[in-house]
């Protein structure tokens, strides 16, 4: 058994965050969540509710305290920016006696990361997951209002991984040694292309349903009616018609870490059913 420590999680309303708070419980540890407003979130019982913003570090000394893990997202405030407090984060929890720190990695370099990767007083671990799950979520109200799901690029392969996996593996790295200076690549156990997590969803949920392939020009067409910014599309183009091979390699890292297996995307979506019978 591992002994009972006291972790502050940021980002902690975040669909990572949630799952590293949910995991540290499981586990029997302490947690501390940090948010913006405390008044508009909601956690399990027994989570100790801070409130507080990683753009303004100073005001976190408190929240540090008795602290000896922290979880950090590598963006912050209310319009998400990449955070540039990382040093003064570091020298605050060192001085609180932070021992070890995990940071979400943002899909490309950050000032917040670099900080962690360069500093020396505590033992770091970079988390970085390819596509969650919960990116399927994106497809209930398609599936609930036509049966249909509308997508480009359906032969495109992802090593999608259960989000509450990457709070597993943060919880271990968070309270065990042996993580320092790493950085995970945290993926599923299988490689799935668009047609194979539809046809999951639909034994999932008891229905049939379609899958239409979009042209590059309709997929654009539809997610600017949908409201995206251009560089979220651009991003998706790549992303979708070019994934990089981690996105579609399987890591290990998740058995590597915790000891079991990554959770499949059938386990998923038996957990998530009901969000596509619009019964979430």
């Amino acid at each position: 058994m591992t002994q009972t420590q006291r972790i502050l999680v940021t980002g902690a309303t975040g669909t990572v965050g949630r799952q590293v708070v949910a995991e540290l419980l499981d586990r029997g540890h302490e947690v501390r969540a940090l948010t913006r407003d405390a008044a508009k979130a909601s956690f399990p019982a027994g989570v100790e509710v801070v409130e507080g913003d990683l753009t303004e570090p100073d005001g976190l000394a408190t929240a540090l305290e008795g602290v000896t893990g922290l979880h950090l997202i590598t963006f912050g405030g209310a319009a998400f920016i990449p955070l540039e407090t990382g040093p003064r984060l570091l020298e605050l929890a060192r001085s609180a006696g932070v021992r070890r720190v995990t940071v979400l990695h943002g899909g490309g370099p950050t000032p917040l990361e670099d900080a962690v990767r360069a500093d020396d007083g505590v033992d770091w671990t970079v988390l970085m997951p390819v596509e969650f799950m919960a990116n399927a979520l994106e497809w209930a109200d398609g599936i609930v209002a036509t049966g249909e799901v509308r997508e480009p690029f359906v032969d495109r392969l992802s090593a999608m991984v259960h989000e509450g996996d990457i709070g597993a593996v943060a919880a271990v790295a968070l309270t065990q040694d042996g993580h320092g200076r790493q950085e995970y690549v945290i993926t599923g156990p299988e490689v799935l292309t668009v047609g194979d997590k539809v046809k999951t969803i639909a034994t999932a949920v008891g229905r049939e349903i379609t899958l239409i392939e979009l042209t590059e020009e309709q997929a654009v067409a539809q997610w600017q009616a949908e409201g995206l910014a251009e560089d979220v599309i651009g991003f998706l183009l790549m992303a979708y018609g070019n994934t990089p091979e981690v996105g579609r390699t399987v890591s290990g890292s998740v058995e590597k870490v915790t000891g079991r297996p990554a959770r499949t995307f059938a386990q998923w979506a038996a957990d998530h059913a009901d969000a596509f019978r619009g019964q979430s």
